[in-house]
């Protein structure tokens, strides 16, 4: 099997993993939910007890590690590894939400809000938002993975690191400015969508940069060593 058939091959059963994944961790939210929102989910926040909480936020440490190790053992390079995590977490992410629709009927909209990630605080935002990430992520991650297997080239210069960089502040400042509503009981103000856009379009740029080719230094003749 050729390497790019062998990336495409393992991208197909990551994503079975993930959307089964998925399905777990969409069956806990239901859970939580019906103990502490049998009304059903809405801002302000209910607190959850402390120690119920660490067990938490233990949770999602765990997911993301079960994630970054099932790139770890998919990939065989390190940043096919890296695609590999990618593509696993936006497919997971995506099917997360689409298990909610199809069991509990939600989100109604993409503009409902949710309640995102609680590390190192609480993440919120409406559930496009994680959505649009989810779904860039796994688009880039299954590229650098093929291009990978490929031998093709992906390699992120300073450029690409100092986009992906300001990209994730910006986005992180998105989901974590409204402190107010994520950890004082509070309905949260509206969402900076604009922020948002920002960081998704450092991503694209900082993505496009690394796989175009390097330019060889002047006087170095053809660039190879």
């Amino acid at each position: 099997m050729t390497g790019g058939r062998r990336g495409a091959a393992t991208l197909a059963w990551v994503a079975v993993f993930s959307v089964a994944f998925a399905f777990v961790e969409a069956s806990v939210v239901i859970y939580l939910r019906a103990l502490y929102y049998p009304e059903g989910f809405a801002f302000p926040l209910k607190l959850i007890p402390a120690g119920y909480l660490r067990v938490e936020i233990a949770r999602e440490a765990a997911t993301i590690i079960m994630l970054a190790t099932l790139g770890v053992i998919a990939g065989r390079r390190p940043w096919e590894r890296f695609g590999f995590f990618l593509f696993a977490f936006g497919i997971w992410d995506i099917a997360f939400y689409t298990w909610l629709l199809g069991t509990v009927g939600w989100p109604g909209s993409l503009i409902d809000w949710d309640i995102l990630f609680l590390i190192p605080l609480p993440w919120i935002g409406p559930v496009i938002a994680p959505l649009a990430i989810s779904l860039l992520m796994s688009i880039c991650g299954g590229m650098v993975v093929l291009r990978s297997a490929g031998e093709r080239l992906f390699h992120p210069g300073a450029l690409s690191w100092a986009l992906g960089v300001v990209g994730t502040a910006l986005i992180l400042y998105s989901f974590m400015a409204d402190t107010d509503a994520g950890i004082r009981g509070a309905n949260p103000v509206p969402y900076q969508y604009g922020v948002l856009v920002a960081g998704l379009a450092a991503y694209i740029a900082g993505f496009v940069f690394a796989c175009r080719p390097a330019r060889p230094f002047p006087g170095s003749g053809n660039g190879n060593l």
